[in-house]
């Protein structure tokens, strides 16, 4: 019944012409594809999964060219740009800052914006993490897919992948290579029964994150619950918003996939990929990735800009400058 529920129960927008879909191998088929934000306004309240405060997050409509911003309303409205150049601390979570501005757990959130082609919009907070709700994307699909989506004026630009670029760390590595559409393939492996290995490869579209990437929760082991609280993380986890691991199977009711953990792997990717500005045309190849791991190669992507192009809306403007940007070894500075 909860796969059923989430499968069925969550809509894609009428009239979405998919960005990657069918794209030739010059210029996406859908360059004409105009950028888009909310609507309206929404608000939904949860509980951030690491810090355990309540939090209240609304979802305000943007002007085109502005991007994903968030604004803490317990700071006086001051705001922060969602992109490489911001992250600012990695520990079992993407986080954000800038100066006096901090936002955390931003992936699941990015996923679904991004997934969705909302280019645009305006995350308010009056808490520095965004809530975990039931540990995957899916209430954010309900809560954008309730406020309606709106089409802007001004076109799309995407960033397409020329030649392959990789990052390596240990036995963790990443890579993109060249496609005609925004593909994953995401691998795997635990020391634990459960986990030995698990891979997936798909093709991400709106439709694909919706059914088969967005209801998939994060997850932890149970042995590592008393060790991440100590270090005053996971203060909101439970059961009903991370899937929790034993020594012999999980400790939920039910799983949602079979190969759940995989799959919010990809949805932690795909949210912290976004940072790197554009909706992006190539193929990614992770193996045994994580956040920092992510948000080190959306720096390494910006940063060899050789190895990709704008098309669309903005092609002439540089993506991120990479001097503005964070470097990889930036980046890596900020992994406890």
């Amino acid at each position: 019944m909860e796969r059923k529920l989430f499968r069925s129960g969550i809509r894609v927008a009428q009239g979405f012409i998919d960005p990657f879909t069918d794209l030739p191998r010059d210029r996406p088929r859908s360059l004409m594809n105009a950028q888009r934000t909310i609507r309206r306004p929404i608000s939904c309240a949860g509980i951030g999964l690491h810090s355990g405060n309540k939090v209240t997050l609304s979802l305000r409509p943007a002007p085109a060219d502005s991007g994903i911003r968030f604004r803490r309303t317990d700071l006086g409205g001051l705001e922060l740009q969602a992109t490489v150049k911001h992250v600012g601390g990695i520990n079992y979570a993407t986080g954000l800052t800038h100066e006096t501005v901090k936002v955390d757990t931003i992936e699941h959130l990015m996923a679904a914006l991004v997934s969705l082609g909302i280019d645009n919009v305006i995350v308010e907070l009056n808490s520095p993490e965004v809530p975990i709700m039931d540990g995957s994307a899916a209430p954010f699909i309900y809560l954008i897919q309730e406020a309606g989506v709106k089409t802007l004026p001004v076109e799309r630009t995407f960033l397409k992948v020329l030649r392959p670029i990789s990052l390596t760390r240990g036995d963790k590595r990443i890579a993109i290579y060249p496609s005609d559409h925004f593909k994953v393939t995401y691998s795997i492996s635990f020391d634990h029964p459960l986990l030995r290995h698990q891979e997936r490869t798909m093709r991400v579209t709106e439709q694909t994150f919706v059914d088969e990437i967005a209801p998939a929760r994060t997850f932890t082991f149970l042995k590592e619950v008393e060790m991440l609280r100590q270090q005053g993380l996971a203060l909101g986890g439970s059961l009903e918003n991370a899937v929790v691991i034993g020594d012999t199977g999980v400790l939920n009711s039910a799983l949602r996939f079979e190969d759940e953990f995989v799959r919010h792997k990809i949805l932690d990717l795909i949210g912290d990929l976004a940072l790197v500005g554009h909706p992006v045309i190539g193929h990614v190849v992770a193996h045994r990735g994580g956040h920092a791991l992510h948000t080190a190669f959306a720096a390494r992507v910006l940063e060899e800009s050789d190895a990709w192009t704008l098309v669309g809306g903005n092609a002439g403007a540089p993506a991120e400058p990479a001097t503005a940007a964070l470097s990889v070894a930036d980046v890596e500075q900020l992994v406890p």
